[in-house]
């Protein structure tokens, strides 16, 4: 009986994609969360591995594992996160979710039931040209526009990760104060004491 390991790794990148992205769901720790989200990411930096599309896999690594996940692990500790808002707002949620998750997997299946297939990057290429060359002309061509609507999400997602920090100041704290740091003297900040040499007499 042959092994075919491409299957093997498919089937064991598939499970861990989507146990970590239920656990992501339904962890109630954030940071735990977080973690769980990271290790969705590598199970699926493997999934690109396996189609072939080396700098996709790379990329989700370095720019989202580290990156984003690291601005969204300093957002959460910055964050007095109520434990029982969250559980609140997943209750009020999780139809919506469902509904969603519904029409995504109707989708697949009508793909799958249509015969598609996935032919990969590989199936835009020239020959002897890189799967980088291949992606930059399908993105700058094909789809430059969700491309660009990819790039307003992001922003978006910046400035509300900024906002959410300012509100979540908590009181007492002190902040910065631009002008008066930029205004300072070092004679405001050092303050030089003249002591004079004393002798002890019992040594």
């Amino acid at each position: 009986m042959e092994i075919n390991i491409e299957k093997i790794l498919f089937y064991g990148f598939s499970t861990i994609l989507l146990g970590s992205a239920t656990a992501v769901i339904f962890s109630r720790n954030s940071v735990r969360a977080v973690l769980f989200l990271v290790l969705a990411f590598f199970a699926c930096a493997g999934l690109w591995l396996l189609q072939q599309a080396e700098f996709l896999a790379i990329t989700l690594v370095l720019v989202y594992v580290g990156a984003v996940m690291v601005l969204f692990l300093f957002v959460i500790m910055m964050l007095d996160i109520n434990v029982a808002t969250k559980e609140a707002r997943l209750v009020r949620y999780f139809p919506l979710g469902i509904l969603i998750a519904a029409l995504i997997v109707s989708q697949i299946i009508w793909i799958l039931w249509k015969g598609g297939s996935w032919v990969g990057i590989q199936g835009d290429m020239n020959p002897g040209e890189s799967n980088v060359s291949a992606i930059g002309k399908l993105l700058y061509t094909d789809y430059i526009y969700p491309f660009e609507l990819a790039g307003i999400i992001l922003l978006v997602a910046i400035v509300a990760a900024i906002s959410l920090a300012f509100r979540g100041r908590r009181r007492g704290t002190r902040g910065q104060k631009i002008k008066e740091q930029i205004a300072v003297r070092s004679q405001d900040r050092v303050t030089l004491v003249s002591l004079k040499p004393t002798i002890r007499k019992d040594l």
